[in-house]
This record gives structure tokens, sequence and C-alpha cells, in this order.
């Protein structure tokens, strides 16, 4: 079974409250995305959003331009089934991020799903690649921690503290802000997320 056809099967099986990564307000994130100050017509994706509801808040925050991004279709359908009409005013894209052409330079890029499952310099390379690219002003990634998990869904996943996520990155972008949270899965069980805020280098 190859990445695609993993998320997809996930997707298909499983309901929110089955899978660890759940979020019924993605607190971290929206902070740190409120906390770049960007105006509500800036340019927002969401890289692995899934069926996150992170989309939800930020549209409910009035941001105009957004879009999420994921492997899965399945995935994305079960967020436009629960945003309904809403779900008009959002870009969705189904790719692999590896593979991801931008048709537009984003403002402000988040990620609090995805990277961690870049395992391969090559991958990592090539994402980095992307952001330099096609990223204006504003970085979030979210990922495990060094105390985090070493597996997700089955997978392989890299770790990372706050030195080395802002070294990935250092070429293009100042770390601005970095943190470490515990994510309660619907389990009751803690994964310890590292996350850093960047702003891009002119």
């Amino acid at each position: 079974m190859n990445t695609k056809e993993h998320w997809e099967s996930v997707y298909e099986n499983k309901n929110p409250d089955q899978v660890s990564w759940t979020q019924e307000k993605p607190e971290i994130s929206l902070k740190l995305i409120q906390e770049c100050d960007l105006p509500k017509t800036a340019k927002i994706i969401d890289i692995g959003g899934g069926d996150s509801k992170l989309v939800d808040f930020l549209l409910e925050e009035g941001y105009e331009n957004i879009t999420v991004l994921d492997i899965s279709a399945q995935a994305l359908e079960k967020a436009k089934k629960r945003l309904g009409k809403k779900a008009d005013n959002v870009q969705w894209i189904v790719s692999d991020i590896t593979s991801f052409e931008p048709k537009e330079i984003y403002d402000l890029w988040h990620d609090r799903a995805a990277f961690h499952f870049l395992t391969t310099k090559e991958k990592i390379k090539v994402y980095v690649a992307i952001t330099d690219e096609f990223v204006a002003e504003r970085l979030i990634i979210g990922t495990f921690s060094k105390q985090g998990p070493t597996k997700c869904s089955g997978l392989e996943i890299s770790q990372y503290d706050e030195n080395g996520l802002a070294k990935v990155f250092e070429t293009h972008f100042k770390k601005i802000k970095c943190l470490t949270t515990d994510h309660i899965t619907p389990f009751e069980t803690a994964q310890n997320f590292q996350f850093c805020s960047f702003k891009k280098l002119k």
C-alpha cells in the first residue's frame, strides 16, 4: 500500500474520534496564526489539513483566502461535508506535499500534520524548496517533538526539537517563536508536539 492508499483507507474507515490527531479546537495553531497579524485577505494554506477544524475557525474569524491541501481526497470530502455551503469559500487541493506544484504565493503556510512524515533528506529538501519559493511572509510548523511518538498511524515519523526545526528552514526563514505542547488525543493519551513560527527573510 502506498502513502496515498494508506491515508485514503484511514479516512474512509475511521471517524475523527478514532484517530489520534483530532482536535476539537486547534488552540495553538490559531494563536500562532493570530500572532502573525496578517490581514483577513492573506492567502493561507493548511498543509495536511485533512478534516481538521482549523479551517472552520479561520472562516469564523473572517479569513477570506484559505486553501486546504491533503493527500487524501476522502479527508477533504469529510471536511467539505462538515462545512456545508461554507466549503465553497475554501480552495481544496488533493496532493502529496512533495509533488505539490503551487499556482500562487501564500502569505502563510501552516503544517501540523505532514512535515513530520517526511523521513528522507530528499523529501525534506523538496518540502523546504517549495516553502522557499511559495511562502511570502510566515511559516508555522508543528511536528512531533523529541519526547513525542516515534510513529503515527503505523508510519515512521521524524522528531524535532526547536533547534532542529529552525535549522531545516534557516536559509530563508527566521525563527520567531517556538513552543512545545501536549496534544491530548481522543483516547486520552498525550502526544508532545514542537511548534515553531517563522518569518520570511527578505
